[in-house]
């Protein structure tokens, strides 16, 4: 099956239906959602940099550019395709709950939930060494070569764009981002009560606009001071230079600043836990569809619910239902909703909490979950099944729903060679905690998607990791690299790369065309941030799919929501060829018209 059509000139100008042109290219490809973070990564390519290099270089310039979606304090969940071994791995790059933090200590000051914002909330800052570890494994460069376009970012200034400014902020969330993870959304909060986020982000304490420059000089010094400990210790080899960095910022005084700032602020961190953690690199979880073999991290994350709905929707003749029609729409949302109940019930650490993601994932258990699924009527049912004793339902209650957080970016890049990589990064953003006074970036807030319940699978423990909604997306064909994509957007993550992944494979869409395509997401089932809620039956559908398709979803029983036209997830993906040795990649407009991130791919 050849990977492109080949039309005409003229036909080629007919088929010209997207808002962002499809990229092409040989030898090198990346796509994130900013163009300076592209732009960066395009830079490490042109020095003869790997897809690796190229996507670490990227996402550190995403924690500079959009601090609001992510920061270096965060997290950073990745697939990587090695194309000289032919294997996926995935670099496990979640926090982890200091010892300190237990869910009596919680109770004891009162609390029911772990609170969305501030230090109570913070873990263990993995992105960095998640990064770091890739780097060093899979990459080729140094940490000085792929941070120093972040470095001069924060020394020079970032031009200010309207999403992270707010400027235009309009009173309706057109994407979950907008409204509350702006500048001019927490102004008050800075101005009053995080005087280290308002001297960075707004300078004099005046709200920055478009195009105002801001620099951030504790972050340049950060940099410095990793880069420091490499150049001393590069006699010793590459990777030992990078573990000198690793080592600086978890046990040197990079950690020291970590522990002083949590403990004057309420934090639980102490500097043991720096000193204990460790990045794991995991094999995937993976799920065959269609002839494709689609890779996810393990269940510490919600990627197996990717896989679980592939799983059930491999029954139905999606192509013959017709893209976006109602019973196409109908099938995943209700397969959506079986699957995420099962993600409530069961995923969590596998270290800590035993999962049983064979069960979850076989045939038998799909094809018996499949049976519940009815053609003509929506759910309003929260029902995990019980893949142990292969039933198709649970007797339980189910648990508490929670609301998706301010936000999270995406990178991911290939090269000619095939290497692939997916980049899912989040946390740390300066809406949910402070700036860290001496190191620029402020510390995650993930702790919040725990509970405070000894009985839930995601329950409060030392040491463990809690499930976070991050899920980045790689597939191969044949065992050959073929797919890399994700996007930010908290729990709708699964539903859009999904909606995304099927327009490929079942519709036969290029790359740009299944990005800009018009997607929908339930709200239905339990979600994973403070505080807990839930909206059984919601239905939320771009207003580009038409009238006559929701009047039919809504006579189905869903709750249907018609929203603006170009608000659902901010998709990005990169295809390869190996036969041809074919790179195509393409990026999501959906950020640009709701001014919320300038996505961009970059390729030749």
């Amino acid at each position: 099956m050849p990977f492109l059509p080949r039309f005409s000139p003229s036909e080629w100008m007919m088929r010209m239906t997207t808002w962002y042109p499809l990229i092409m290219g040989r030898e090198a490809m990346v796509a994130t959602e900013h163009y300076l973070s592209a732009a960066a990564g395009a830079r490490i390519f042109a020095k003869g940099g790997n897809a690796i290099d190229a996507a670490v270089a990227a996402t550190l310039v995403e924690g500079v550019v959009n601090p609001h979606m992510h920061t270096i304090g965060g997290e950073a969940p990745m697939l990587i395709y090695l194309a000289n071994a032919h294997r996926v791995v995935a670099i496990n790059g979640n926090m982890t709950a200091p010892a300190s933090a237990t869910i009596d200590r919680y109770r004891a000051l009162g609390l029911k939930l772990i609170p969305p914002e501030g230090l109570l909330a913070a873990g263990v800052p993995a992105a960095f060494d998640a990064l770091a570890v890739a780097l060093r494994e899979f990459g080729t460069m140094s940490l000085g070569e792929v941070a120093a376009a972040a470095m001069a970012l924060c020394e020079d200034g970032i031009p200010m764009h309207p999403g992270l400014a707010g400027d235009g902020e309009t009173p309706q969330d057109l994407s979950g981002l907008i409204g509350t993870a702006s500048i001019r959304f927490n102004a008050k909060k800075f101005r009053e009560k995080w005087p280290t986020s308002a001297a960075i982000y707004m300078p004099g304490g005046e709200l920055p606009h478009t195009g105002d420059l801001i620099r951030n000089p504790a972050l340049a010094n950060f940099f410095h001071r990793l880069l420091d400990a490499e150049a001393a210790t590069r006699n010793r080899g590459r990777e030992s230079a990078i573990d000198a960095a690793r080592d600086r910022f978890y046990r040197g005084d990079i950690a020291c600043d970590i522990v002083n700032w949590s403990d004057a602020n309420g934090g639980l961190l102490a500097a043991s836990d720096l000193a204990a953690f460790t990045t794991k690199i995991e094999a995937p979880v993976s799920a065959a569809y269609r002839g494709v073999t689609v890779h996810k991290c393990q269940p510490w994350s919600q990627g197996p619910v990717f896989l679980q709905q592939l799983r059930l929707l491999e029954g139905f003749d999606l192509a013959a239902m017709g893209h976006n029609s109602a019973d196409y729409i109908h099938h995943l949302v209700e397969a959506a909703k079986l699957a995420f109940a099962d993600r409530e019930q069961y995923y969590a650490d596998p270290e800590f909490t035993p999962v049983p993601l064979e069960g979850l994932l076989s045939q038998r258990y799909s094809d018996l979950r499949r049976t519940l699924i009815d053609p003509r009527r929506a759910s309003m049912e929260q029902s995990p099944g019980d893949p142990r004793a292969m039933r198709p339902l649970l007797n339980t209650n189910g648990a508490d729903a929670r609301s998706w957080g301010p936000g999270t970016i995406h990178v991911t890049a290939a090269d000619g060679h095939g290497n692939m990589i997916a980049v899912t990064a989040s946390g740390g953003w300066i809406p949910s905690s402070p700036v860290i006074d001496t190191l620029g970036f402020p510390l995650g807030s993930r702790m919040q998607t725990f509970f405070l319940d000894e009985h839930h699978a995601n329950a409060l423990q030392p040491g463990k990791r809690p499930r976070t909604t991050l899920t980045p997306s790689l597939a191969t064909r044949n065992g050959d690299p073929f797919l890399s994509f994700g996007t930010p957007g908290g729990d709708q993550q699964d539903q859009w790369t999904l909606q995304f992944f099927l327009n490929l494979i079942d519709f036969g869409m290029d790359v740009q065309e299944a990005i800009e395509a018009p997607r929908f997401s339930t709200a239905h089932f339990p979600s994973t941030f403070y505080p807990h809620n839930a909206r059984p039956g919601v239905l939320r559908v771009e207003d580009r799919i038409g009238e006559d398709v929701r009047a039919d979803l809504t006579a189905r029983g869903h709750l249907v929501e018609a929203r603006p036209p170009w608000c659902e997830g901010h998709v990005l993906g990169i295809r390869f060829d190996p036969a041809r040795r074919l790179l195509q990649g393409g990026a999501d407009p959906r950020g640009q018209m709701a001014v919320v991130m300038p996505a961009q791919a970059i390729g030749w």
